[in-house]
């Protein structure tokens, strides 16, 4: 599946809104050709949360451990610490950081995020691509019951 899979797959997810900036969106060029998931019935995009879900097509400043762009690109998603640790295999709170944060294909905790409960695959295939999938419907799931827990 494609990066643009992914993101034609989380549009199908009820209240859901995609961010992906580009020249025109107002938005820092350094997220151009990225892609951001909110859980915004209004369609309009928040100011006051997080997005639940990021691709990431390139490097950042503070984040180059992925070795990204050239056709390499990574999916981060917010899961809870449970789920950190079943598929992390260690606490969000006390990462050991010794990990190949280029390995493709594989869950790891994300590269700059992962203290703050963010898991990250850079290049999903067969191994990771089910479990990414399901990783944002749940994340979006949760999103929206924040929201929901906000809004009473």
């Amino acid at each position: 599946m494609s990066m643009q899979q992914i993101i034609e797959k989380v549009r199908t997810f009820d209240g859901v809104l995609v961010v992906q900036p580009g020249p025109d969106s107002g938005l820092p060029e350094l997220a151009w050709g990225d892609a951001f998931f909110y859980y915004a019935p209004d369609g309009r995009m928040p100011t006051n949360v997080q997005p639940y879900g990021t691709i990431v097509t390139k490097d950042y400043p503070d984040d180059t451990s992925s070795e990204l762009g050239d056709g390499r690109w990574r999916v981060n998603v917010h899961v809870g610490r449970a789920t950190f640790v079943e598929l992390a295999g260690e606490d969000p709170r006390r990462l050991s950081r010794s990990r190949d944060l280029a390995a493709v294909d594989v869950v790891m905790p994300h590269p700059v995020y992962g203290e703050l409960g963010w898991l990250a695959v850079v290049n999903p295939g067969a191994a990771t691509l089910e479990l990414v999938v399901r990783l944002l419907t749940e994340a979006h799931a949760a999103a929206r019951a924040r929201f929901e827990r906000r809004r009473t």
